[in-house]
């Protein structure tokens, strides 16, 4: 799998998490994702950076552009030096939230991609990629 692009970005406060749905929408337009798929990756990557602020911390957001020889794709991978998620499997299921929040955001991210992974282990952070093949 070859890189086409990539670029780090800060995701440490609101401001951060607006310019990241922003930049991740640019990035699938020049890679020519459909509307639909713009709005899925758009989304996730909303729901992840809100995540890496609100529960990690702030981190930062690594975008790659990518090409499998067959098609191209955006990953997206969020990383924070935070307290870490305890159980994942748990933290993935629609409801649950340590916060005030639905507990639908890894959730549903991970329903808006074509893969999905978390590492994370208690005081060690957390990283979470996110893939959407065009």
């Amino acid at each position: 799998m070859a890189t086409l692009r990539s670029e780090t970005l800060p995701v440490r406060s609101e401001r951060d998490i607006v310019y990241v749905r922003q930049t991740v929408r640019r990035w699938a337009e020049e890679l020519r994702f459909g509307l639909v798929d713009q709005t899925k990756i758009v989304t996730a990557a909303s729901e992840i950076a809100r995540n890496t602020v609100v529960y990690g911390g702030g981190g930062e957001l690594r975008l790659e552009a990518i090409n499998d020889d067959v098609r191209k794709g955006l990953r997206l991978t969020f990383e924070d030096k935070g307290p870490g998620i305890a159980d994942v499997d748990l933290a993935l299921r629609d409801g649950f939230t340590t916060g005030a929040g639905l507990g639908l955001g890894l959730g549903g991210a991970k329903r808006l991609c074509n893969e999905f992974n978390v590492d994370s282990r208690p005081g060690n952070g957390t990283r979470v990629m996110l893939l959407r093949w065009k």
